[in-house]
């Protein structure tokens, strides 16, 4: 299983995916799930994986085969217009490959499907984020729907909709999502550490704070046991039931 999130806020992108691949409990293995590419001053992109591996690591292929083998915009990630044509080149190859590697008649959820999450920006255009489905299509991040989220979602997502504001700095939006993912992993053996970070700040078109988190990073350590501390004081800090609190 994965876990990855983008997360758009006013000052621009904050990406973070764990590493953990696993395909059965005697399988463990630690692969990286966050991929960027950039031009200098003018655009840089993000790309977070979740789903069959074969299919993530063929498409990241497939899109750096095709940005130094083709100037055709239709199939360059760096020399496409605007990231909703980014997001089409993307999805294509998405779908082309998960078609490939699929066996006729199977069903939707199959076996070699990926889900991701890019964002970026270029000249002249705002950051935008999208989510691609394994189909190929996708959707775009917006005021009502702030964030994406891939994998193993369901423990890290009430962290992140009750604490989020789109007026969060970068530092703050790094800290929510660390607990949303100190979260998922006390909850699921399948997500783990370490945890890839970057972000994107709005027209500086440069990745920064790439940045990964492991067991032994002490900002994580002091992230998680001071959660773990604060949310057992505000458990106690609740009314406790009485019978007639609820007549």
């Amino acid at each position: 299983m994965t876990y990855c999130v983008g997360l758009k806020i006013n000052e621009g992108l904050v990406f973070m995916s764990d590493t953990l691949t696993n395909a059965g409990v005697d399988n463990i293995n630690r692969n990286r799930k966050m991929e960027n590419w950039s031009v200098r001053n003018y655009r840089s992109i993000v790309l977070l994986t979740s789903g069959n591996l074969a299919t993530s690591q063929a498409a990241i292929s497939t899109i750096n085969e095709q940005i130094h083998q083709s100037e055709l915009e239709d199939k360059n990630i760096l020399k496409a217009p605007s990231m909703f044509k980014v997001a089409k080149i993307v999805g294509k190859i998405l779908r082309e490959i998960t078609s490939e590697y699929t066996i006729e008649g199977q069903k939707s959820d199959n076996q070699y499907h990926s889900t991701f999450i890019l964002g970026g920006q270029i000249k002249g255009s705002e950051p935008k984020l999208f989510l691609i489905y394994p189909e190929g299509n996708f959707i775009e991040a917006s005021d009502d729907q702030p964030f994406f989220q891939i994998g193993e979602t369901k423990y890290g997502k009430p962290i992140i909709v009750r604490a989020y504001d789109k007026g969060l700095s970068f530092g703050e939006a790094i800290k929510l999502l660390l607990v949303s993912f100190d979260s998922t992993i006390k909850a699921n053996v399948s997500v783990g550490l370490p945890i890839d970070l970057c972000t994107l700040k709005g027209s500086s078109f440069k990745i920064s704070n790439q940045v990964r988190i492991d067991q032994d990073n002490k900002y994580f350590k002091n992230i998680s046991e001071n959660w773990g501390s604060s949310l057992k004081k505000a458990i106690k800090s609740l009314p406790t039931f009485q019978e007639d609190n609820c007549s």
